[in-house]
């Protein structure tokens, strides 16, 4: 049996599918039942605990300091609470490094958000797909109609997947091919494929002849100071004071799954770091320290996502705030690591939320609640 641990922690000033996140976002902030206690944000964390997850911890920020608190454990079987500002994959959170490192390509001159696939990557996208008439904006917007490919990687859809390959390597050109070899997703419009952002860190690297872990750390990990933020490569290990990752795969069973080689989700999904790292740089984000306001304002023009009641931007969602107004954040999830969080236009307030597993029915509700009544609460 799990062992619930929870806590609070006041300091000073300071991969996936979107589409299932997006619909709970669009269930309203009322849906999760809080816990009673006297301090909100330790009420919604156990909230998100509350319905089936291992451990969870969230942190906020607001102009008047910084909160943090957890619930649960970092290991099944154990009572090692979550730790402070313990290490996670933080899954397809990463869309959002890749579309800003492209923005400020765009900005600086190198590259246009018009340009076809084609022009960067002759040959590459082909069979059903035609990289002649895709563009770089299609492909951060997801309205490449690109077909998804991490389907196709077996350490992500089974446990025998798992412990058989999750130490294999893949290039993005490897993935990419998988990818070409099944036809395009049908229709107009909105449709999300992890494709789209392996190819664009493949574009990354033909305009600026470096890779794109490299243009992640000195673009932005770099000149943030997100120290606990890392490009991991195909290192399996997520290093440091870390929660242990679990999965049942569909299943009654859960897996550690904490062990992997995350080079099936370059660009899309590799990138590890904390609550706080991911804070600072929404926040730097939103707030305009990243990018000219010509590119913020491209990354955070939306198109609508279909039957969501939520749009999409530049590796952004736009989420409504029950509050009135919105916030930019993005989901991330990768095996047994699950997260969600952003900010309010202008990156004034900030809220993280994340979990060691998946959790339950209603953990993503639960995630998407704390983080809207987070952003919607009056803080001093």
């Amino acid at each position: 049996m799990i062992k619930h641990a929870s806590g609070r922690h006041r300091h000073g000033l300071l991969v996936t599918g979107l589409a299932s996140v997006l619909l709970a976002a669009t269930a309203g902030p009322a849906a999760a039942t809080e816990p009673r206690g006297t301090d909100p944000l330790q009420q919604q964390v156990d909230a998100v605990h509350g319905t089936g997850a291992v451990g969870a911890f969230a942190e906020v920020t607001s102009p008047g300091g910084r909160d943090s608190a957890r619930a649960g454990t970092a290991r099944i079987g154990t009572g090692r609470p979550m730790p402070w500002n313990g290490r996670f994959r933080i899954g397809s959170a990463t869309k959002t490094f890749t579309a800003t490192v492209i923005l400020q390509l765009v900005g600086e001159g190198r590259l246009s958000l018009e340009d076809t696939v084609e022009t960067w990557l002759p040959g590459v996208v082909r069979g059903g797909s035609d990289g002649s008439r895709i563009t770089v904006r299609q492909l951060l917007q997801h309205t490449s109609h690109i077909p998804e490919v991490l389907p196709e990687v077996p350490a992500l859809n089974s446990a025998e997947g798992y412990r058989a390959e999750r130490f294999r390597t893949y290039t993005p050109e490897e993935l990419v091919a998988t990818a070409m070899r099944q036809p395009p997703v049908p229709g107009t419009g909105w449709s999300y494929s992890n494709t789209n952002y392996m190819l664009a860190a493949m574009i990354i690297h033909e305009v600026t002849h470096r890779s794109w872990a490299h243009e992640v750390r000195s673009r932005i990990i770099r000149p943030l100071g997100l120290r606990n933020t890392l490009v991991p490569g195909t290192f399996p290990l997520v290093p440091g004071p870390h929660a242990q990752a679990y999965t049942a795969f569909g299943t009654g069973t859960s897996s550690d799954v904490t062990v992997l080689d995350p080079s099936m989700a370059i660009g899309s999904g590799s990138l590890i770091s904390t609550t706080h790292d991911l804070n600072r740089f929404y926040a730097d984000l939103l707030g305009g320290r990243l990018l000219p306001r010509e590119q913020l304002d491209e990354m955070t023009t939306t198109v609508p996502t279909p039957d969501r009641g939520v749009s999409y931007g530049l590796g952004l969602g736009e989420i409504s705030l029950s509050c009135g107004g919105s916030y930019f954040g993005h989901p991330g999830n990768l095996l047994g690591y699950r997260t969600w969080g952003g900010a309010t236009r202008g990156g004034a307030r900030t809220a993280v939320v994340y979990v060691n597993s998946d959790g339950g029915r209603d953990t993503q509700e639960a995630m998407t609640t704390l983080v809207d009544r987070e952003l919607c609460r009056t803080r001093s």
